[in-house]
């Protein structure tokens, strides 16, 4: 099935329902908070219809575009759409391209290439949608790298990480490096709080309940229906 985690939202602002939350809350909210399908989807569908507001007045606007394709990305997830998640990564990959110093685009790139091969397996995941685990890890390094000492970008790749690879030796020390980094926003001390859980079970020598658990850390994790 397609588990396609656009984790571009690893950008946006964790809150709380509110009248007036923008597209980037709406799709934190969809992605971190909610746990039925439809009421994410209906979420999802909010945030977009805002975006695409913005897009038709500006259309070159990055912020607009960033959210857009996160919102693409959330919807092929939950919907298992092959379509949508190629156009996604697209999305993504354009992105990543106009400004290779991005760390938000470079994670979102990353993550999708990342999470298609966790979904489908490495092979199926090549030929259904042009996914590759080491672009995927090489986009997700970046990131980590360009996001500085930040929170978000280290815990995103641990969760990552370990989703993909119980075993991967690098996540350990990405998880490390997360519940110490700085955390200017809510989702990078979400993302803080996500790798200090996963190191409980990691210091343990128990990592098939690290990945469990990282699995469910990620957006739309707990999702049920």
């Amino acid at each position: 099935m397609f588990r396609f985690t656009v984790v571009l939202c690893a950008a946006a602002l964790i809150a709380a329902p509110a009248l007036a939350a923008t597209p980037r809350e709406t799709l934190a909210q969809a992605a971190f908070a909610v746990r039925d399908k439809p009421t994410a989807l209906a979420r999802i569908g909010q945030a977009e219809a805002a975006v695409n507001g913005v897009l038709a007045r500006t259309p070159r606007d990055r912020e607009a575009n960033l959210l857009a394709a996160m919102a693409i990305g959330y919807r092929a997830k939950l919907n298992k759409s092959r379509s949508e998640a190629v156009e996604a990564g697209r999305r993504f990959a354009a992105l990543a391209a106009a400004d290779p110093r991005d760390a938000e685009a470079q994670a979102a790139l990353g993550a999708w290439h990342l999470d298609a091969v966790t979904a489908l397996g490495g092979m199926m995941a090549g030929v259904a949608l042009g996914a590759k685990k080491a672009t995927g890890l090489a986009a997700m390094d970046r990131a980590v790298a360009l996001g500085g000492n930040r929170a978000m970008f280290a815990g995103l790749s641990a969760l990552m990480r370990l989703a993909l690879d119980p075993a991967d030796a690098k996540a350990p020390a990405l998880a490390e490096a997360a519940s110490r980094g700085a955390t200017p926003t809510p989702l990078d001390q979400i993302m803080q709080r996500a790798a200090a859980a996963v190191l409980v079970p990691l210091r343990a020598r128990d990592t098939k309940q690290a990945a469990a658990l990282a699995r469910q850390l990620l957006p739309f994790g707990r999702i049920v229906g």
